[in-house]
């Protein structure tokens, strides 16, 4: 058994590495040495800044959100013409709209990517909400404020169009887990002193969507992977716990977990059956998200193994990977992709972040960190 010593050192380390890898600007780099990750994404971005305000790095917090603002504001005009073009009835391609990842400065990548992927632009929104909650913020204003309700007009719009999922796959679908993190984005909202309008916006449309998850996205008493696929996908997970999606449907919740870890989560939790990326390995990420779960519904016994499995993964310096490839459900695909992009990203900042999360959760991290008051080079 690793003993307490070795997790909390590698909550340390994993503050580091994130430290050392946030852009003065604020941004958080996906991960510094796997090249197409070599950007920021608003959801890795956001757990990541939401691992650091739980140990009290609000600083490099602080700097990411206001990244966050500068980035969506400089497009407002843009995201308000897709808007208007939505509210007259005119179809929007998927190509015209905002980003899915950017570059530290926050300009697109100028590269051809999987864009049109609405989750991101929710949960930057519910991280943001848990940060000024946890530290005792008050009522937005400013640019944080504009840039939240510009994001609230926008998912508003789009919410129930198909777009690409949390992996970047189906943007012919309509995802849960993307319906869940927008839906925690749009409820943080109205909790963030938007305007009356915005707020009016906000609750309407929370409606609608918290109708279409529970009549449309539930099948045999669990959450399904998307609207007309029965699947289960480990990234549901998000929905029962931090997002509040389901709030006072227990039995809904339980039935979703329980089916993830027969189906997925031997330790390390796998995406989805049938999941060929890298052979479809076990995620980090994953495990720090279901044993997050786990610690807040009392199994810490669980919770616990699944954060000695992440730190057990850690290469000698101390760096976590996005997945491993030694138990995959699909070998052939390793070479695929290694061929392709080259060996798994590692680091990556959102598996160090979610190792923060599970370790704070347990009782394992500590809150006061000398690097709050630095900003990285």
């Amino acid at each position: 058994m690793t003993n307490d010593d070795q997790l909390r050192h590698l909550v340390t380390r994993s503050v580091q590495v994130i430290a050392e890898h946030q852009d003065v600007g604020g941004a958080y780099l996906a991960s510094p040495t796997f090249p197409v990750y070599r950007f920021s994404w608003l959801r890795d971005g956001a757990f990541i800044a939401d691992a650091m305000s739980r140990v009290g790095e609000t600083g490099s917090a602080d700097r990411f959100f206001d990244w966050c603002a500068r980035t969506l504001l400089d497009r407002q005009d843009h995201i308000r013409s897709l808007v208007r073009r939505a509210e007259r009835g005119e179809p929007v391609p998927q190509g015209d709209h905002p980003p899915t990842r950017f570059t530290v400065d926050g300009a697109d990548s100028g590269e051809e990517w999987w864009d049109f992927q609405l989750d991101g632009y929710g949960t930057w929104i519910w991280a943001l909400g848990e940060h000024r909650r946890r530290h005792g913020r008050g009522r937005l204003d400013g640019d944080l404020l504009a840039a939240v309700e510009l994001c609230v007009e926008y998912l508003a719009a789009f919410w129930a169009q198909p777009c690409f999922d949390w992996w970047e796959e189906h943007a012919d679908r309509v995802h849960t887990s993307t319906l869940a993190s927008i839906g925690a984005g749009v409820r943080a909202a109205t909790e963030l002193g938007v305007g009356s309008d915005t707020e009016s916006t906000a609750v309407t449309m929370l409606g609608d969507l918290d109708e279409t998850i529970l009549e449309r996205c539930v099948g045999d008493g669990r959450l399904a992977k998307m609207i007309g696929d029965a699947r289960v996908d480990a990234s549901l997970i998000a929905a029962c716990g931090p997002f509040r999606t389901l709030d006072g449907q227990d039995d809904i919740v339980e039935a979703t977990y329980d089916r993830i870890v027969a189906d997925l989560a031997p330790d390390g939790v796998h995406r989805y059956l049938g999941d060929t990326y890298f052979g479809g390995g076990r995620w980090v990420v994953l495990a720090g998200f279901v044993g997050w779960y786990e610690a807040t519904t009392g199994r810490d016994d669980r919770a616990r193994d699944r954060l000695e499995w992440m730190c057990a993964q850690a290469t000698a310096d101390g760096l976590l990977p996005e997945q491993t490839t030694d138990h995959v459900l699909d070998p052939n695909f390793i070479s695929v992709w290694v061929d392709k992009w080259g060996p798994v990203a590692t680091p990556l900042l959102w598996s160090h972040a979610m190792y923060i999360t599970l370790a704070d959760a347990l009782g394992l991290a500590d809150h006061h960190h000398p690097l709050d008051s630095e900003v990285p080079s």
